[in-house]
């Protein structure tokens, strides 16, 4: 009982932070670069012509809303995130090797997102024009993130829909 006590708390916690990050800094950041979308929530990724761009149309307020409460916000967010999927793993896949899988996606995807986070990190920083290798880096560590999470949170999602549909038959 503790346990599941614990894991919806933490639940709670990734979405409260995740819902900030998407009403507030997220939105601020990109209000901040003239519309343009934030390194985090290009999923397929970006050139480094695209990263320089977005970081020549951010402003000093939109630079210190990433550096600060965004990135404090996606210190804690990534792990917690990995607790919840690697939780919903043990409660609803019975397969041992697509849970081993799956557990490793959720490890790779939390430390792509923390390897993006610091690369994104350096490039708010950097300070001359980004060089190609760093937006080449923070790229892929963008694109493993979003593509190894997502696949852990679909194959989750079906599992979902699997068991709901099984409890709804009997």
């Amino acid at each position: 009982m503790r346990n599941k006590l614990a894991y919806w708390v933490i639940f709670a916690a990734t979405m409260a932070i995740y819902v900030t990050m998407l009403v507030w800094t997220l939105p601020g950041i990109a209000e901040n670069a003239g519309g343009l979308v934030p390194f985090d929530m290009r999923p397929t990724g970006y050139t480094p012509d695209e990263a320089r761009t977005f970081l020549d149309a951010l402003n000093e307020d939109g630079r210190s809303l990433y550096l600060g409460p965004q990135h404090m916000l996606d210190l804690a967010y990534p792990i917690l995130l990995a607790i919840v999927l690697a939780g919903a793993v043990a409660a609803l896949i019975g397969n041992r090797k697509l849970r081993g899988v799956l557990y490793l996606a959720i490890l790779l995807g939390m430390l792509a997102d923390y390897s993006e986070n610091t690369f994104v990190a350096l490039m708010l920083e950097y300070p001359v024009p980004v060089t190609d290798k760093l937006a080449g880096l923070a790229n892929k560590a963008t694109v493993v993130k979003s593509t190894l999470t997502g696949f852990a949170m679909v194959v989750v999602f079906g599992a979902l829909v699997l068991a709901a549909k099984r409890r709804w038959i009997r």
